[in-house]
């Protein structure tokens, strides 16, 4: 690959990880958090997101294929990229190593959620009421609770750590001190994401909320 293209591909890899595949990220936690405040809550936020307009465009769009160029590109350079010690801190490369493997353990992850959700919805014509059933029942699964909290971790520290190295690769965050603000700053956006995403899917395996399911 020459190095004029594996420049615009990797500027072009980092900033479909922030818009729009980690807003969406953050977006689709957001509303996932309604299921705290019960099953109707959830369920109304799902039918009001159904109702835009243009919704199949805006995922084929700015969703799936920023998602699938930014996964696949991402694997090429989990699986090519080196640390780099003489250049960068311990602490750096670290990050740099979690980076590339929780990028492998998003998108494994991400690839299971659109099946078992997304294309489940749209292969079954499923309401929003069956959605919500639907989420609820996969997990209800032990296992299952398992997976998807290592998922939402991976992909939320995935999204803080991609979100610091857009910083500083687009020459925002140039010096050490603007870089170690950083640090802190996306340290505290992981801790408060992963606690949107997670309490949301703990809600979704709460007793109470299968019983408010079983009322309907």
């Amino acid at each position: 690959m020459s190095t004029h293209r594996s420049f615009f591909n990797r500027r072009l890899h980092s900033l479909l990880g922030v818009i729009p595949v980690g807003f969406f990220l953050v977006e689709h936690l957001i509303t996932n958090h309604y299921a705290t405040e019960g099953a109707q809550a959830f369920t109304e936020q799902v039918e009001w997101i159904w109702g835009l307009p243009f919704l199949p465009i805006l995922e084929i769009f700015f969703i799936f294929l920023p998602l699938l160029y930014h996964g696949v590109y991402g694997l090429y350079i989990a699986f090519t990229a080196k640390n780099n010690v003489g250049s960068f801190s311990l602490f750096r490369n670290i990050m740099f190593m979690l980076q590339r493997l929780t990028g492998v353990i998003t998108l494994i992850f991400v690839t299971m959620h659109v099946w078992e959700t997304r294309l489940q919805v749209a292969l079954n014509d499923y309401s929003a009421d069956q959605l919500t059933h639907l989420t609820a029942d996969l997990l209800s699964n032990p296992v299952n609770q398992v997976w998807y909290t290592i998922g939402i971790l991976a992909a939320v520290f995935h999204f803080s750590n991609g979100m610091w190295s857009f910083l500083v690769t687009w020459g925002i965050t140039v010096g050490p001190r603007a870089q170690r603000i950083s640090s802190y700053v996306w340290a505290v956006v992981f801790v408060l994401v992963s606690y949107i995403g997670l309490s949301a899917l703990y809600a979704f395996a709460d007793p109470e909320f299968t019983n408010q399911l079983a009322q309907w």
